[in-house]
């Protein structure tokens, strides 16, 4: 049986009567929440050219060590990265990587940095905000918070 017609006056004041948030409620923490972000690309030049990149995270979520973290790691970190979590999971299908610069002229131009900065920042954020591996993951954890992250397994 479908509900007795309602004037609008009636909605309103029928929904004005739940109780008021508090400011902490509105505009507090969130219950869990993971921030990601890939920053400051820096390249480094001696015997190897290479360049890394500055995760920074920022979670409440308890399967997470801590709650502010920031690490650096290179394109080839990611690639083992993404390796060990497919190995790791069948239950997830993990996103491909931004693309490797072909050409050596081009590889450490300001342009193509900040394209793949861009392309390991959503590649990261895609594969921490899954639900299953933020909380089933300790290669996730390592990698994003582990200063001294060493892909065991992979060699």
């Amino acid at each position: 049986m479908s509900k007795p017609f309602q004037s609008i006056n009636d909605v309103i004041n029928t929904t004005s009567k739940h109780k008021q948030q508090s400011f902490n409620e509105l505009y507090g923490e969130p219950e869990n929440f993971l921030e990601i972000e890939v920053r400051n690309p820096q390249t480094h030049y001696g015997k190897e050219l290479f360049t890394d990149y500055e995760i920074i995270c920022r979670t409440n979520i308890p399967a997470f060590k801590k709650r502010n973290s920031r690490v650096r790691r290179r394109y080839s970190d990611f690639v083992i990265f993404r390796k060990l979590l497919e190995q790791e999971t069948t239950r997830v299908i993990i996103p491909p990587l931004p693309g490797k610069i072909l050409l050596n002229s081009n590889k450490f131009n300001d342009l193509n940095i900040e394209k793949r900065r861009q392309g390991l920042e959503k590649f990261i954020s895609i594969v921490s905000g899954h639900p299953l591996l933020q909380t089933g993951s300790k290669t996730l954890i390592e990698f994003i918070q582990s200063d001294k992250w060493e892909p065991r397994g992979y060699y």
